[in-house]
């Protein structure tokens, strides 16, 4: 069953705050094999003109997936979870994430279309912080597999 089109546009706001420690950031650059010490050491990353220890580059899956898999379990989208896969991810800053950060994203559904018996969607988030001014815009891209793919 293809996705419904008339999802293009649909916003879905934040449904939580998400707060950025420490923690989570040491464990995420481990996980992901960085060592830099802007990841782990407060005193580095002050020292390099941060407020704290910054987060990397791809830390923000950790809230932009739960916004991706609301849309992707809508019922009324037509998506059937077992054939998706991740397609493509970006995100464009306007700062750093830093411990302490008070994130929240909004997501909205920016494309779907169709492509060798294939649906794509396209999801875009922007995160902004406690004061509401932008950090980043992320999207993503989902391929949804065809009955024959």
């Amino acid at each position: 069953m293809p996705l419904d089109p008339s999802f293009v546009g649909r916003t879905y706001p934040p449904d939580a705050t998400y707060e950025v420690g420490r923690e989570k950031i040491r464990e995420f650059a481990a996980a992901i094999g960085d060592a830099s010490p802007l990841y782990t050491d407060s005193e580095a990353a002050r020292a390099a003109g941060y407020p704290d220890v910054i987060a990397p580059p791809t830390f923000l899956t950790v809230i932009n997936l739960d916004a991706i898999n609301a849309i992707a379990e809508d019922p009324e989208l037509g998506l059937d979870y077992s054939r998706m896969v991740h397609g493509d991810q970006s995100f464009r800053y306007t700062r750093p994430v830093h411990a302490g950060d008070q994130l929240r994203i909004t997501t909205t559904v920016e494309d779907i279309m169709a492509r060798a018996g294939n649906d794509f969607l396209t999801v875009r988030g922007e995160v902004v912080d406690a004061e509401g001014q932008l950090v980043c815009t992320t999207r993503a891209q989902l391929v949804v597999r065809g009955e024959g793919a």
